[in-house]
């Protein structure tokens, strides 16, 4: 791995690895991003004020230069993590920022395979990568959807058009990210990924490359529950259903009809499937999806710089 220039990045990819508390998988992580045949990669990683001693575990390759290393001071959470980590790597000149969590584990050719993509696609909004759980079968949260928000269900061939993508080796152009805005960082956890990759679709072509493999070393292949998740995790989905609704408030009919549909199914589950705390689930399935309606959230943008300067 190359050493950070004192001028930034100048061009090439920065990855952008976001991460709370979860040292260990982090490690792993950078293991596998050293391990990219893709040249001129460097690392950025977004720490959401961890305490489990990431810093401290970083402080050889930050001594080095082989990571840039920020703390945001707060967590954010991995919306507001990937806003701060997208402004970073704009702001240092990037070609792509290649935006992860930091259970993501890209196999060596995976962002290789993204770049003979763009390099053959041009122009796009953003390619993604396909996604497999820690058995080799895909990761369900990670599965993308097509411009109708329908999951996908067929990756053959070389690129597949799609409308939307999670944050688990996702290239984004930087002329893109000034153009459209970063993440809304209000949303704190859940659908941010969607959202932003879904503001992008609605402007440029967008898709998957099923060559560019990466693990999602997530706890579970199941997804995010409110019915069977466990109690100390039920508040969290707040997030959830108001950043849902915000997000299908933007599809029209179809995002209507599929909000609709959504709430009964999701009260449905808790009732039928839930072992505990039936009403506090479905309190935070209300809740979340009332404040939707009235949720506002502002898109902030990256500063536009003149031609071969940096931000």
């Amino acid at each position: 791995m190359s050493r950070w220039s004192d001028e930034g990045v100048k061009n090439g990819v920065v990855a952008v690895v976001v991460t709370y508390n979860r040292k260990a998988l982090l490690m792993e992580c950078l293991a596998c991003l050293r391990r990219q045949i893709a040249r001129d990669l460097r690392i950025l990683i977004v720490d959401n004020a961890s305490t489990d001693g990431t810093r401290e575990a970083l402080e050889d390759m930050i001594e080095c230069g082989d990571i840039l290393y920020e703390n945001t001071g707060a967590n954010l959470g991995g919306a507001g993590g990937f806003q701060y980590g997208l402004r970073s790597a704009i702001a240092l000149g990037c070609d792509y920022a290649w935006i992860m969590d930091d259970d993501s584990m890209p196999e060596p050719t995976a962002l290789q395979a993204l770049l003979d993509a763009a390099e053959q696609i041009k122009p796009f909004g953003w390619l993604s990568g396909r996604t497999l759980w820690t058995d080799g079968s895909p990761c369900r949260m990670n599965v993308q959807r097509d411009l109708r928000m329908n999951n996908l269900s067929d990756f053959s061939g070389e690129r597949i058009p799609a409308g939307a993508a999670t944050f688990v080796s996702l290239l984004v152009p930087a002329a893109v990210v000034r153009e459209v805005g970063l993440p809304i960082g209000e949303f704190f956890i859940w659908a941010d990924d969607l959202e932003y990759t879904r503001r992008i679709s609605r402007k440029y072509p967008c898709y998957v490359i099923p060559g560019s493999v990466t693990v999602h070393k997530c706890a579970t292949n199941n997804g995010g529950n409110i019915a069977t998740d466990a109690p100390e995790r039920i508040g969290r989905y707040r997030y959830a259903y108001r950043n849902e609704v915000y997000l299908y408030r933007r599809e029209g009919l179809r995002g209507a009809l599929r909000l609709a549909a959504r709430t009964p199914v999701h009260i449905w589950r808790v009732l039928t499937k839930s072992d505990s705390l039936r009403m506090k689930r479905i309190g935070v399935i209300l809740g979340g999806t009332m404040r939707g309606f009235g949720f506002r959230p502002s898109i902030e943008y990256v500063r536009q710089s003149p031609p071969g300067s940096v931000n």
